[in-house]
């Protein structure tokens, strides 16, 4: 099975959500001077969204920076979204941004720390995913 890496601000919803998920996950770090995760294999993101009412700003300062290294971003290979569904279009935006951006799949969203449902949904929909990934794979 591949990695899981995260981004979850001060408020701590996407952290509790991957504490629930019960997998091995590094966190991007909140503080821009503190060290940055280096994946050693393929991993998926799980990354909040703080866009504003416009849209922008959709994907955490800390999340850029790290997918703006070439070697962590080569082994990017989907995206989990969270977000907050009163904010209506840009509800887990963020994933459909870093989607776009490094042509992988959003593979679920889900609203603030999810739920049960979300936990069980995300669990078995990564253990497909890794099962599947060698088919996919040039």
């Amino acid at each position: 099975m591949g990695g899981l890496i995260y981004f979850s601000s001060g408020s701590g919803n996407t952290a509790r959500f991957v504490d629930q998920l019960g997998l091995i996950a590094g966190r991007i770090p909140i503080s821009p001077k503190d060290e940055i995760p280096a994946p050693a294999r393929p991993y998926v993101l799980i990354c909040p969204t703080y866009a504003d009412g416009e849209g922008r700003g959709a994907v955490p300062k800390q999340v850029i920076r790290f997918l703006n290294d070439p070697g962590r971003r080569a082994l990017l290979r989907g995206v989990i979204a969270a977000g907050n569904r009163n904010f209506g279009a840009t509800y887990a935006l963020a994933g459909r941004v870093i989607s776009d951006k490094c042509k992988v799949p959003v593979l679920y969203r889900f609203e603030l720390a999810g739920t049960v449902i979300d936990i069980s949904r995300v669990r078995a929909g990564l253990k497909k995913f890794w099962g599947t990934e060698c088919l996919t794979m040039a």
